[in-house]
């Protein structure tokens, strides 16, 4: 059985803070505001997961009012949430996600986010997508006060023997 899940998350752009999309850190004199590593990439691929498998989204299980994960790497948030998948029968499939960015390009970064995001997902690099878009300087994220990201995936249950059909 095949399972969808789709996944949004949005951060504000500041100063003094590093810019991490996919788990690596972009050069950019901005990066998001939020109580981890803001890192929206991962976040919108984390509920697409949860989503997929009915078991909420990310603030259930890293809520941002918890110290505990104050300045969180999200990449590692990312490698427990797929543990959980697979503690209740689950297994990444195929991601497919897109950041919404005016600034910096992210042309150069993608194939170093892909692969991150692939090995903490224990998939293929070519199961992971990647992609970016401006909005034409249209809105929030086109004016460069912030960047948003989608993520839609599909899991996989676990059969009994622990593979993937």
């Amino acid at each position: 059985m095949i399972r969808i899940g789709h996944g949004y998350d949005v951060h504000r752009m500041v100063p003094g803070r590093k810019l991490i999309l996919g788990g690596v850190e972009i050069p950019y004199s901005f990066g998001l505001l939020g109580h981890s590593d803001a890192d929206v990439l991962t976040h919108a691929v984390m509920d697409s997961l949860l989503g997929a498998c009915a078991l909420g989204d990310i603030g259930l299980y890293f809520p941002p009012d918890d110290p505990k994960w104050e300045g969180a790497f999200s990449i590692e948030l990312l490698e427990q949430v797929v543990a959980l998948l697979r503690e209740k029968g689950f297994l990444p499939y195929n991601i497919d996600c897109t950041v919404i960015c005016q600034n910096p390009k992210l042309s150069p970064h993608i194939g170093i986010i892909r692969e991150t995001l692939a090995d903490a997902l224990g998939l293929d690099v070519s199961f992971v997508s990647v992609k970016a878009t401006t909005e034409e300087k249209l809105g929030f994220t086109g004016s460069g006060q912030g960047v948003a990201a989608h993520a839609v995936c599909t899991v996989t249950e676990l059969c009994l023997n622990g593979s993937s059909e």
